[in-house]
């Protein structure tokens, strides 16, 4: 049953990954990889959310495996965001790059505290 909810939530998570990134890389003409950044800082945010609930006792692990597991794991993308800094640096980006590699930690830890800090605020 577990891996079943870790599928469902990857068939979700890995098209809106997709559909993401090509929508918000389209508004941006810019050699930076926004579509990456938002939906691995959305994903850190959805799973700091998830996080908090949990330890609150509103999230069963069901929904753990669901959401962060499956969702959260189709939905970010380390290796993305590895080749993508890479490419920044190798086509002489390289202010690109270390923007990318300070900004993606920044704003996922930013996201991931937020999260936490809003199930807190709901679910006490």
């Amino acid at each position: 049953m577990n891996w079943l909810l870790v599928v469902a939530g990857a068939m979700v998570g890995a098209p809106l990954r997709y559909l993401t990134d090509r929508a918000v890389q389209a508004r941006h003409d810019s050699v930076f990889p926004w579509g990456t950044f938002v939906v691995n800082v959305s994903g850190c945010l959805v799973l700091g959310l998830l996080t908090g609930a949990a330890a609150a006792g509103a999230a069963s692990s069901h929904l753990q495996l669901l959401l962060g597991t499956g969702l959260c794991g189709a939905l970010t993308t380390y290796s993305t965001f590895s080749y993508e800094t890479l490419r920044l640096a190798e086509d002489g980006a390289r202010l690109f790059a270390v923007a990318n590699v300070a900004a993606s930690v920044a704003a996922g830890l930013g996201a991931a505290f937020g999260g936490v800090a809003l199930a807190r605020a709901i679910w006490g």
